[in-house]
Formats: structure tokens, C-alpha cells, sequence
């Protein structure tokens, strides 16, 4: 993650970033087993937020 942070701070990008403990990759995939009601929900939210706040 330290890279990738790195990478978007130095084209100056503009990016939220956020870890959700306790989940794996596609956990907000409700068709498999690493589903994660509740991070996949604050996800979701974080995601309308970040494109409304962006794109308006």
C-alpha cells in the first residue's frame, strides 16, 4: 500500500483511501463467503460520497 500511496501523492491525484479490518479482496461481493455486510456497506457509502463530492 505504501507504493501505491506514494505513487498517487506524487501525480497529485486526489483519492481517498481506506482499509477495512477483518476483510479480504471481494468482500463486497455478496455471492461468495468473504462478504461483508458492514464494510461493504460504510465501501458503498464512501464511494457515493467521494463521486459527489468530485463530480459536482
Amino acid at each position: 500500500m505504501a507504493g501505491l500511496r506514494g505513487a498517487l501523492k506524487a501525480s497529485g491525484a486526489q483519492y481517498e483511501m481506506h482499509m477495512y479490518p477483518g476483510t479480504q479482496h471481494g468482500f463486497h461481493n455478496n455471492s461468495t463467503p468473504r462478504y461483508h455486510e458492514a464494510s461493504a456497506k460504510l465501501a458503498w457509502e464512501r464511494t457515493i460520497t467521494f463521486f459527489r463530492k468530485q463530480l459536482a
